[in-house]
């Protein structure tokens, strides 16, 4: 699926997703976990989908200090236990968890507002 681009260049937006994959700023293409903020990408993040979450993937999203976290699950909503994202609530980051589409979707509408969003995406195992 094809998603709006209405930015400067200066941020980064969801340009497409679609089955196994993202792309960002029509240039970067992913496939594996990724984490999207507007100014960075860190790369490789959460392999293993949601059974492979693990302290220090979500530690790495605490250090970020976004307002919220989107949880994108692949290509259905899968929820992790609480106690995986306990370290979240315990620093006050909102999260949501959702499917994959559904986190670009909400990314690029929260960025586009300004918020400090982080699209944190896994994607469907083999």
């Amino acid at each position: 699926m094809k998603l709006h681009l209405d930015s400067s260049g200066a941020q980064n937006v969801f340009t497409a997703c679609g089955d196994g994959f993202v792309e960002i700023n029509r240039t970067m293409r992913y496939d594996r976990g990724v984490i999207v903020l507007a100014d960075r990408i860190i790369e490789d993040w959460g392999q293993g989908g949601v059974s492979g979450l693990c302290a220090d993937h979500i530690s790495q999203l605490v250090a970020l200090a976004p307002g919220i976290v989107l949880l994108g699950t692949g290509s259905r909503q899968r929820f992790p236990s609480p106690a995986q994202l306990r370290p979240l609530i315990e620093a006050q980051i909102g999260y949501e968890v959702m499917d994959l589409a559904a986190a670009c979707r909400t990314y690029n509408l929260l960025a586009g507002e300004g918020r400090k969003v982080a699209a944190a995406l896994l994607f469907d195992g083999p």
